[in-house]
Order: structure tokens, then C-alpha cells, then sequence
């Protein structure tokens, strides 16, 4: 007997504004719009993104000009208060003009990108509030693709993703040029370079101070076993005092841990230290950074396709997926797939149908069930036209045993 469950529709959730849903029409069937709503919970990282990326601009932009006008003004106080003469007041205030001008151009430059970013976020509002019933179909199949680039660009599939989002006119739906700048870290760490990974944590840092991230240490920390990988002690002592020794207050175990090293050195076979100086140090740099990172704008530490699947798979995961006769039109009768939903708990299930092995048609009071003497369940309906075929006779497909139609015995469902 072959059971296929009926999922109860649970899937995960993001708390997330579900504006857009309001637009749907009022004509349109109730599943329809109730799937409409379900699918607009889980947008919130589209939104979060470039909303992100936009306030990180905003805030850049409002660096420099803090930056260049300090200097501009404590230059014109210089002037005015200084015993200079008139040539080189002149002198020194068109060096500021120059300044001025130079900030102007990078006002402009950031304007433009901001405008662009604020476009963005307009086209994605506009995306979610044009979903309704009637175009359900075409949203979910853009939706699709915008899933499938995400998947891409977290796995480093660039230009595969570019190509998709081209060729699918959805470049402003997918965060092509986030992951972009993700990239140049991800890369300089795999080439054990430290110093992009820790200009970007610079340019972050009142965020990630906010979230208490030690991803700065753990670069600093990787930097210092470098120098003592090349047994430059001096150096690394020097390093520690200046950039390692600010961190003592809240992870003194580890530096003292570290420090360690510089008496052990990196031949050493103490597996305490030996697993400072292992090259998987780095990856871990690498997928802690990718952490930080998603964290830092708001997305999903794991890629939306597995969590979508993830989703599907917890509502039909039952104990009969795991058995050796689970049927092959079942997702979780592929290996990925059970490795995929292994983590996930079995589905809650009030309900059940029974699926006929042969025709995969529904059995029920107008199909009823019928037990062969091997104790495998298949439709009236199959058997029947079975033994039509056969004078009589029945050959269960699952054992190759041949019995008479009349040795069969109905089923009843309860």
C-alpha cells in the first residue's frame, strides 16, 4: 500500500510587512489569495537588502563630508588666525577651494548612486504590490528565478547568476552587486590576505560593534600566527600590543591562548596550537565572514532555495519516505533530498489518502481499496483491469506473485 501524505500548508515565515496583499482583488478565489499572502511573509529579505545597501550609502556620503568639511573649516580658521601673508592665505584658501570642488564631485557621484539605490527599492515596492490572483502564475515564476540567482551568488555561481538575471530582466530584483562586494573579501581571505577583510570591518564598525562581533579579533588574531608562521617574533609581539591587546577585556582566554604560540612556534605537534597554524583556519575566516556579512543586511544565513525546499520537505516528511519501497515519485525518495530535510521533524498530518501504485489514482469509496493474499494493496479499478486482460488473473508488480482475481478481499477505509 503506497500513502501519500497531505501537507497541513505550514511554511516558513519572516516577519515581514505584507502591504502588497492588501492589492489583491477582492474578487479572486480564497486560495488564491491565501497563497498570495503566504508568499508575501517571506519577502522580507528582497526588501531588507537594498534598503540596506541604501542606508549604508547615505551614511558614507555623510562621512566624507564630515571628514572634508572639518578640514575645510579648521583650514579657514588657520587663515583668518594666522600671521600669513597675503599670497600664501591666497594660496592656502584655493587649495580648499580645490577641496571643495573635490567634494562636490564625490556629492554628485554619491547622489547618483544613491538615487539609484532609492529607484531600487521603489521597483521592488511596485514588484510586490503588482502581485494579485490573476497574475499569480508569472509572479511566482519571477519569484523562481530571483531564488535561483540568490542560490547562484552564494555559491559563487557570478556570472551564471548575471547571465539568469539578465536574460530574465530581473536585475533589480536580485542583489547581484551586494554579493559583488562580498566577493573582494572572500577572495583576498582564500589568498590569505586579511587586509580587505579588515577595511571592510571599518567601514562597519559601529554595526558590528552593535551585534558584538568578534570577526575583526579573529583577523587580527590570524594575522598575528602569520607573523609567527614566519618566526617574526619581534614583529608579531609588536603587532599583539597594538591591535591584539585592546581585545583582553573580553577575550583574554584566546589571546593568552594565541600569545601561546610564540613559544610553541608553528612545527609544533601540541593539538592545542597545532590547529592555529592549519590552513582550514582560513575557511573558517571565509564562511564566518559570509555570516557577518548576511547578517549585517539583513539576509537569511542559509540560501532561500534551501529554505523553500526545507519548507516543502518538513510537510512531507513521514516515517513511509524512509522505507525501502518509498514510491520514486516522492521527493524524499532521492538521497538529496532526505540529506536535505534529514535535520527537519516529521509532518504533522490529520489527514491521509490512499495513491493506487499502478495508477497513482486516488482510492476511495468509489475506487475502494482490495488486498491481495500478499497483503499489498492496489485500486479496484487496476486490478480489475488486470484480470481483464489477463483471463482472470492478477500479477502483483511489486513481487511478480500471480494470483486469481477472486482471492482478493475488498478494504475498507475507516
Amino acid at each position: 500500500m503506497e500513502m501519500e501524505t497531505l501537507p497541513n500548508g505550514n511554511s516558513a515565515t519572516a516577519t515581514v510587512t505584507d502591504a502588497a496583499a492588501a492589492s489583491a482583488t477582492m474578487t479572486a478565489p480564497p486560495s488564491k489569495l491565501n497563497q498570495l499572502a503566504e508568499f508575501l511573509k517571506l519577502e522580507h529579505q528582497f526588501l531588507r537588502v537594498p534598503f540596506e545597501h541604501y542606508k549604508k550609502t547615505i551614511r558614507a556620503n555623510h562621512r566624507i563630508v564630515e571628514k572634508e568639511m572639518s578640514v575645510v573649516i579648521s583650514g579657514v580658521a588657520d587663515v583668518a588666525g594666522g600671521d600669513l601673508s597675503r599670497d600664501v592665505a591666497v594660496q592656502h584658501l584655493n587649495s580648499l577651494v580645490f577641496r571643495l570642488q573635490g567634494l562636490k564631485r564625490k556629492l554628485e557621484e554619491g547622489s547618483r548612486t544613491e538615487h539609484l539605490q532609492a529607484q531600487r527599492c521603489r521597483a521592488r515596492l511596485d514588484h510586490l504590490e503588482s502581485a494579485d490572483a490573476e497574475n499569480l502564475s508569472e509572479w511566482s515564476n519571477t519569484r523562481l528565478k530571483r531564488i535561483l540567482v540568490d542560490y547562484m551568488l552564494r555559491m559563487s555561481y557570478y556570472d551564471t547568476a548575471m547571465k539568469l538575471a539578465e536574460s530574465s530582466n530581473i536585475k533589480e530584483f536580485v542583489d547581484i552587486d551586494v554579493f559583488l562586494e562580498a566577493k573582494k573579501v572572500i577572495d583576498a581571505l582564500q589568498n590569505k590576505e586579511v587586509a580587505p577583510a579588515l577595511a571592510w570591518c571599518a567601514e562597519n564598525k559601529s554595526r558590528l560593534k552593535k551585534s558584538k562581533s568578534k570577526f575583526e579579533f579573529q583577523l587580527r588574531l590570524q594575522e598575528f600566527i602569520e607573523l609567527v608562521r614566519a618566526e617574526n617574533n619581534m614583529r608579531a609581539i609588536t603587532y599583539a600590543r597594538k591591535y591584539l591587546a585592546p581585545w583582553g577585556a573580553t577575550h583574554l582566554k584566546e589571546l593568552q591562548r594565541v600569545m601561546a604560540t610564540l613559544a610553541f612556534k608553528s612545527s609544533t605537534e601540541c593539538a592545542t596550537y597545532k590547529v592555529l597554524f592549519e590552513p582550514r583556519q582560513w575557511d573558517y575566516l571565509v564562511d564566518q565572514f559570509k555570516q557577518e556579512f548576511c547578517r549585517l543586511y539583513g539576509m537569511t544565513l542559509e540560501p532561500l532555495l534551501n529554505i523553500y525546499l526545507q519548507a516543502g520537505l518538513s510537510a512531507l516528511k513521514t516515517p513511509f519516505c524512509y522505507e525501502d519501497d518509498c514510491s520514486k515519485e516522492d521527493p524524499l525518495s532521492q538521497e538529496s533530498f532526505r540529506k536535505l530535510a534529514l535535520p527537519l521533524p516529521f509532518s504533522k498530518q490529520h489527514h491521509s489518502k490512499l495513491v493506487c501504485y499502478i495508477t497513482k489514482e486516488l482510492m476511495d469509496t468509489e475506487n475502494p481499496p482490495l488486498v491481495l493474499p500478499n497483503g499489498y494493496v492496489y485500486s479496484t479499478k487496476a486490478l480489475e483491469e488486470m484480470a481483464k486482460k489477463n483471463n482472470g488473473k492478477i500479477t502483483c508488480p511489486r513481487t511478480g506473485s500471480v494470483f486469481n482475481y477472486s482471492e482478493v478481499i475488498k478494504a475498507y477505509i475507516s
